[in-house]
């Protein structure tokens, strides 16, 4: 009830400008109360902050309510995205899920992507982002400034 005030005082304590947060929900949280969802992530805009569907398409989402959700980006979930090279079902859906964000004006990102193959089929379909151990594990904090500024991205 109060995760606007908590994240309005943080943004203020820390001096973050809100544009630069983005808050992830999985869509199982979301459809739990999918109206009061959407209340409390309007409120959450309010702020400037972004905000991510993560798992997206494991839950039992109603496409009904997408439309509704104040939303920045779609996550696709990594159970799509492994084994997407041998499973036309996979493709189907991913293929599906990128053009449904896009068509919502969404950015779609990927996760658990692994391999070059998996890569090129998401390139293929123009998915926005790509995250993966394919591009890196996970870094240690005091590791992060050396691997951003020696990063090389994947075109």
């Amino acid at each position: 009830d109060n995760l606007k005030s908590l994240i309005s005082a943080i943004l203020t304590r820390t001096q973050l400008p809100a544009k630069f947060l983005e808050l992830e929900l999985t869509e199982s949280i979301i459809m739990e109360d999918s109206i009061g969802a959407i209340h409390t992530l309007n409120d959450l805009k309010q702020l400037g902050l972004k905000i991510s569907v993560d798992d997206f398409g494991t839950g039992y989402s109603s496409l009904s309510y997408l439309k509704e959700l104040p939303i920045d980006a779609l996550k696709i979930d990594r159970s799509f995205v492994d084994g997407v090279e041998d499973s036309n079902a996979q493709q189907a859906i991913i293929k599906a899920i990128i053009v449904l964000g896009q068509n919502l004006n969404l950015v779609v990102v990927a996760e658990g992507v692994e391999t070059e193959q998996q890569a090129a089929f998401l390139r293929k379909h123009r998915c926005d982002i790509l995250q993966g151990y394919l591009f890196s594990r996970p870094i240690p904090q005091q590791d992060v400034a050396e691997f951003v500024t020696s990063f090389k991205p994947c075109l």
